[in-house]
């Protein structure tokens, strides 16, 4: 064990004494001591690649809010699982136990590009590489800002801690437990990093809208005008692909907040899938896996050759890579931009009946945001053809402590207050379910999205969808006026229109847990099931 640099104490209740922490290490002596560690390998370029073991994503089922004065009524308990104070203390004794004579990584770092809504966070690892992954996806603090820091919130992440469910009340040895209260978060049992950055997400999600702060899973670019846009999408709808345009500027590709000042980034890089990552498709994030200091997570790699495969998913199916914005050409350093002129919710419809774009009002967006709508498509079982419609609120459910309500009537009045175009767009399928049905064209989405962008759509013809109730452009320039009438792609129009009824049921159907919190005129922008 080397001697840890200096002797700063973590100063927070149940861990006092501990001072066996390298601060704010580099992230070159980061690397260096991850490679000395046996935590990783060096693949040809310089990245790091590290294994994670049995969790190779997010551990949902372990994931914990501390139930209290604090949060009762204040944490949707209907999203998530609560652990009582008596067990978060009993865990943190533990914790701070195992801590003892380990050697360990902290660093200071903020959530959150807004100086008026930023949160300080130190971040305390088991591995240097974890420390180098948090270097990467937080904002680190430099001159007055590290001199002055004085966090607010602490997240302790050890992997090797094993939780005892008699006397945690967890679910298994992994655990991820918030404590509103104090301001900690105590995650263990698990190597995937992504948990750290996870919970800073979900504390902001926590704290921000108190402050009329809309947090938001999404991406963020703006034009050379400061046009900016929101990309909401659950994975597969294209948000990673649509968003990252060369002829714009990418705020981020994950984590956002919408301020009184504009939009502003949670964090200072990107965590990327890497499976099926190809240079031709994707070729900035291919790039930055050629690149010293990136951290890939469950990548293959040729131990001789140094090569990597990442079409091999052996390791993970959800295996990713991690690194600063500055790796990527067109990115903002400064996470920050105006106010959002348009957003865009993504979704892969599957069932092949939404249209290629339509125009939401505010209510109706708040109604889209609450269902978080996309399909998936089995693929996994031969002859299996029939898609799967999956919901998430707020497209991001999982890391919302409070109840969806709260962050859609947010969005709904942000949109209203700043005059906001809402478009909702379908990367999915037309003329026919998949597996009957193709793919919408790429070139016309990206088309689609630009006119939506410069506002040029705005000045089409519309008509109104008899089953959504939005507005659907009769057409525009350089597109095939057919795709924009989804029943007209179908063979059989009945067929469609039995296919639109049993989608706008699925719709309904979700909604209905949200009927009872929302104002008449969201319920009024529900889709309408035929007479």
């Amino acid at each position: 064990m080397s001697t840890p640099d200096n002797t700063r104490e973590l100063n927070i209740p149940g861990f006092e004494g501990l001072s066996n922490f390298h601060w704010n290490w580099s992230p070159a002596r980061l690397y260096e001591c991850a490679i000395e560690r046996g935590e990783g390998k060096v693949a040809k370029g310089g990245p790091l690649v590290v294994k994670t073991g049995k969790h190779t994503g997010r551990s949902a089922t372990d994931k914990f809010v501390v139930r209290d004065e604090e949060t009762e009524n204040t944490v949707w308990w209907e999203g998530n699982a609560s652990m009582t104070s008596a067990h978060f203390g009993a865990l943190r004794e533990d914790f701070a136990k195992h801590m003892k004579d380990m050697e360990l990584f902290a660093a200071d770092t903020f959530g959150g590009a807004d100086l008026d809504h930023r949160l300080p966070v130190q971040i305390v690892t088991e591995f240097a590489w974890h420390g180098l992954f948090v270097h990467h996806l937080l904002r680190i603090p430099k001159g007055d800002d590290l001199t002055n820091f004085a966090p607010e919130f602490t997240i302790i992440n050890l992997p090797s801690f094993r939780a005892d469910p008699a006397r945690h009340g967890t679910k298994s040895e992994t655990v991820i437990a918030v404590n509103m209260s104090e301001r900690l978060v105590l995650i263990g049992g698990t190597s995937y990093a992504g948990e750290t950055k996870k919970s800073v997400f979900s504390i902001l999600n926590y704290l921000l809208p108190e402050k009329r702060v809309m947090p938001m899973h999404c991406s963020v670019n703006v034009d050379n005008n400061d046009n900016a846009a929101v990309f909401f999408g659950l994975s597969g709808t294209g948000k990673t692909t649509l968003s990252a345009n060369p002829d714009r500027t990418l705020i981020g590709d994950d984590e956002h907040g919408w301020s009184e000042n504009g939009l502003f980034n949670f964090e200072g890089g990107c965590y990327a899938k890497m499976i099926n990552l190809s240079e031709k498709a994707e070729p900035e994030i291919f790039a930055t896996t050629k690149m010293w200091g990136t951290v890939l997570e469950n990548v293959v790699m040729d131990e001789e050759s140094r090569e990597l495969d990442f079409n091999d998913n052996s390791l993970a199916e959800n295996s990713r890579g991690a690194y600063g914005l500055s790796a990527i050409p067109n990115a903002s350093l400064t996470g920050k931009c105006g106010q959002p002129n348009n957003i865009i919710m993504l979704t892969a419809d599957a069932f092949g009946v939404l249209p290629p774009i339509a125009r939401l009002t505010p209510s109706q967006a708040m109604y889209h945001f609450l269902s978080g709508y996309t399909a998936k498509v089995a693929g996994t079982e031969k002859g299996v053809t029939e898609p799967t419609a999956t919901f998430s609120a707020c497209f991001g459910a999982p890391f919302m402590p409070r109840h969806p309500v709260v962050y859609g009537e947010l969005l709904r009045d942000l949109i209203a207050e700043h005059k906001v175009g809402c478009w909702l767009v379908n990367t999915g399928w037309t003329g026919g379910t998949y597996g009957v049905g193709s793919r919408m064209p790429i070139k016309a989405t990206r088309a689609m999205l630009n006119a939506a962008l410069d506002g040029s759509l705005n000045q089409a013809q519309f008509r109104m969808d008899k089953n959504f109730g939005f507005e659907v452009p009769v057409s525009i320039p350089g597109i095939d006026d057919a795709l924009f009438d989804p029943r007209s792609t179908w063979a059989d129009g009945n067929a469609y229109d039995a296919q639109a009824q049993k989608l706008v049921s699925m719709f309904i159907d979700n909604f209905a847990k949200f009927e009872s919190h929302v104002t008449d005129d969201v319920k009024q922008a529900a889709p309408v099931k035929a007479a």
